[in-house]
């Protein structure tokens, strides 16, 4: 979404997934999250149409949609789960900057595994956002040049397009029904070829960036059980969300204070994480989020960045372990798939691996020796087939390293 001095017939960008490497649930509660950009993702083209109509396609879905932009908008997210991207994409923009928007044939094209929690959704968000955005110039418009004056900056709003909020005096409009943060935007808007970004966010800020280790690479093994954000899924889904804001409920109410996010509380005091913890009964499932919160995002992300930065793989390792534990245990947002593939591949050898993601399924990251990382693949998947035959069957796997951030592919 650029500024030019004329209208583009057409614009491509590609905008790669991501893994999230630590920072289960953290981002939207003002936590920290370490994070990178991989080498897969979608390829959005925007081509002008003389007309006023949207025709948008998708080499996944292999349906077109078509969207009257003269009409109003229709209120449904569509029956297809892409499509409802689409349309809360088109219509916050047309919301948010009216009179820019201009007919158009919109291409997707894609080698990211879909519901593998490598943020497909997301891509599509961003993709559809800097694609049309710039076929249209809606960078040019002095509302969006005011709030969005850096990647950051588009990723926080971009995030805040995808969960229906306002960002600013740029109006919130229906989003797609998950409340999440802005993680996944900002690993696909700043991510770095080659490192590891350490951000906080509420408000997204840089803290460090740590190279990813040159002899090793990243295996990702897809579960084969869909990491939905729909339906019951997306029930489970909000309900870890959610739970971070009833604890600061909780604190604001007790303590008279205003604190927008479990970040917020955190920075307000040196005692305040003791006396939140204090405030929650324990055994509740409040009381394991919140003590899955402080310690991911205050203590295991900063100190396995550290251990990375050192080349401490052993150290890095262990901290990953625990960040996976506490998935499990304080989130509750592991499947009996995703525990396994964890499992089997620190059994294997593997430096560090986690799942990631929304979770309720997706994938697993695991840090291997480059020189065997296909056949470390191979192998992680065959043994996890061997307990999940039903899943292993759906599953794959791809082997890849932190890659470049969103960029243009072409404009004319």
């Amino acid at each position: 979404m650029t500024a030019s001095s004329s209208l583009p017939d057409e614009v491509a960008w590609f905008v790669p997934g991501r893994v999230e490497m630590l920072g289960k649930h953290t981002d939207y509660a003002g936590g920290r999250s370490l994070l990178a950009a991989v080498d897969r993702g979608h390829t959005v083209t925007a081509r002008a149409r003389e007309d006023r109509m949207l025709l948008v396609t998708s080499s996944i879905a292999r349906e077109t949609l078509e969207i009257d932009l003269d009409a109003e908008p229709s209120g449904r997210l569509g029956a297809g789960h892409w499509s409802g991207y689409v349309r809360t994409v088109v219509d916050r923009l047309r919301a948010n900057f009216p009179g820019r928007s201009r007919g158009a044939e919109i291409s997707i094209e894609s080698d990211l595994p879909l519901a593998a929690g490598m943020s497909s959704s997301s891509a599509l968000v961003v993709g559809l956002a800097l694609a049309y955005g710039e076929l249209c110039r809606m960078g040019d418009e002095p509302a969006y040049r005011e709030v969005v004056t850096d990647r950051e900056r588009l990723a926080e709003y971009l995030g805040c397009v995808e969960n229906g909020q306002s960002y600013g005096p740029l109006a919130g409009h229906r989003g797609v029904g998950t409340f999440g943060g802005s993680e996944d935007h900002v690993a696909m808007l700043c991510g770095r070829e080659g490192q590891m970004v350490q951000y906080s966010f509420c408000p997204v800020g840089f803290e460090r960036a740590v190279p990813f280790p040159e002899d090793r690479a990243l295996v990702i093994a897809v579960s084969g059980v869909q990491a939905e954000k729909t339906g019951s899924a997306l029930e489970h889904y909000n309900r870890v969300s959610l739970s971070a804001r009833d604890i600061v409920g909780i604190w604001n109410e007790r303590t008279g204070r205003h604190d927008a996010t479990l970040g917020d509380v955190v920075a307000a005091d040196p005692g305040a994480a003791d006396e939140l913890r204090a405030l929650i009964d324990p055994g509740t499932y409040l009381s394991a989020r919140l003590s899955q919160f402080l310690e991911e995002s205050e203590r295991i992300i900063p100190a396995a960045t550290d251990a990375l930065a050192a080349g401490d793989l052993a150290t890095f390792g262990s901290l990953v372990d625990e960040s996976q534990q506490l998935a499990e245990e304080g989130l509750g947002n592991q499947t009996p798939e995703t525990v396994a593939l964890q499992r089997l591949a620190r059994e294997m050898g593997a430096d560090a691996a986690s799942a990631f993601g929304a979770g309720f399924g997706g994938s697993v990251w695991a840090m291997v020796p480059a020189e065997r990382a296909d056949r470390f693949a191979v192998d992680w998947v065959d043994r996890y087939a061997d307990t999940f035959p039903v899943a292993g069957r759906a599953a794959t796997w791809l082997v890849t390293r932190p890659g470049p951030p969103a960029h243009r592919v072409r404009s004319s």
